[in-house]
């Protein structure tokens, strides 16, 4: 009997066989700029950061000699141009140095976090020529910058802050306070969210440049439950004088500014809870290892090799949720409802296997001597700074509303 042969069911429209198609990338793919970075951003975090954790965590203090140290190794301005001193690197990078920060102190990590996802993209995206000239090389050499959008009455409904500006001859003056402040402590350069005209509600929003020495009042240091080292402040503007140049994005468009630039530093904070979550698990997993009960090793009883597993999946799911809205973002696509999904499961994610870890690790990990209760401590903020957990659950349920309605 004779064979036939059935012809290869074909996709394209014509039959010519396309050479010139680049193979698509996994997620784990990485230019060897970013593979460079990440390799030098674990051995800072290792031998530079890791000996002070513990000390910054019980003092409630960031170490000048670790912030410093961010700025020599080029880590405060990972995107900003050459020219302004910076690296001049990819989105991506900045988010794998997150990571890698966070593995081994998430207080650190979201410093740099803000500093680059928040302050340094509004000064590149939103700044006139002069304002980057005069403040990107500062932020990127020896400067931290402060994000100041949330007040008392203003958290979620961040549009509806108090804090106003008055227009008066070559200056504004800003009056009203601002909470939850991350970096306040230790910044030199703040990023001010005031309304200069009430009447138009949320579109009289403005940004505003302030350095400290304008008079900046830092009202009081809060004492939190984890990021101990990372300062988180109340801060007062009381006749607070701005030159009228230091409007940053222009007049009425600070509500364009936040709203845009939160969507990047959501994966910012993806980045660090992701970081945390394989930080507890990689000291926690070996120990059950080593750790004999009934004459095997604890890792080895199928109820902890389960959680263990699964774990690992839950920070795979988190790494490809944030590494996805990363690229996105790099290549121009809509990224908003991505960040928000990997803002909301990587915060997720953080407090179950920091938690999970710890009762890996039982007493020993109770206490403070192995740093894995300090990795659940911190895991609590991220369901709740730049955007609560529900905040995201909205965001994404309005996508899903719109394509689907």
């Amino acid at each position: 009997m004779r064979r036939t042969t059935t012809p290869c069911r074909s996709f394209a429209s014509t039959h010519e066989r396309r050479v010139d198609v680049p193979r698509i990338a996994s997620l784990d793919n990485f230019t060897e700029e970013e593979q460079m970075l990440r390799d030098a951003v674990q051995r800072f975090a290792t031998e530079v950061v890791g000996p002070k954790v513990r000390e910054m965590d019980e003092q409630e203090r960031m170490d000048p000699e670790i912030i410093q140290g961010l700025f020599d190794q080029g880590l405060m301005g990972i995107e900003t141009s050459a020219e302004y001193g910076g690296a001049e690197s990819s989105f991506t990078s900045a988010i794998i140095a997150i990571e890698e920060l966070a593995k081994v102190d998430p207080s650190v990590s979201v410093m740099c976090d803000v500093h680059n996802t928040l302050v340094n993209t509004i000064f590149r995206k939103y700044g006139t020529k002069e304002q980057q000239a005069k403040f990107l090389p500062q932020l990127a050499e020896s400067k931290l910058g402060s994000f100041c959008l949330s007040e008392p009455v203003s958290g979620s409904d961040a549009f509806a802050l108090q804090t106003r500006a008055v227009k008066k001859g070559d200056h504004w003056i800003i009056n009203g306070s601002k909470m939850w402040i991350t970096n306040s402590w230790e910044a030199e350069i703040f990023l001010i969210f005031a309304n200069v005209d009430p009447a138009k509600g949320y579109k009289g929003i403005t940004c505003f440049i302030a350095t400290r020495d304008m008079g900046i009042q830092i009202a009081k240091k809060e004492e939190k439950l984890g990021i101990r080292a990372s300062s988180t402040c109340s801060l007062n503007f009381d006749d607070l004088k701005v030159p009228a140049e230091n409007i940053l994005g222009g007049e009425g468009q600070g509500y364009k500014v936040a709203i845009e630039i939160l969507n990047e530093g959501r994966i910012g904070i993806a980045a660090q809870m992701l970081g945390l979550a394989q930080g507890a698990f990689d000291k926690a997993v070996p120990y059950t290892y080593t750790r004999q009960q009934f004459g095997q090793p604890i890792g080895t009883f199928q109820g902890m090799a389960f959680q263990i597993a699964q774990a690992a999946i839950d920070l795979e799911s988190a790494r490809l949720l944030t590494y996805n809205a990363a690229r996105r973002k790099e290549e121009g696509k809509s990224f908003a409802k991505e960040a928000a999904m990997a803002k909301y499961w990587a915060s997720v994610v953080a407090q179950k296997v920091s938690g999970q870890a710890i009762e890996w690790a039982g007493g020993v990990g109770f206490t403070r001597e192995t740093g894995i209760e300090k990795y659940w401590r911190d895991s609590k903020i991220g369901a709740i700074y730049e955007g609560t957990s529900n905040i995201q659950l909205q965001t994404i349920a309005k996508f899903i509303q719109k394509e689907y309605s």
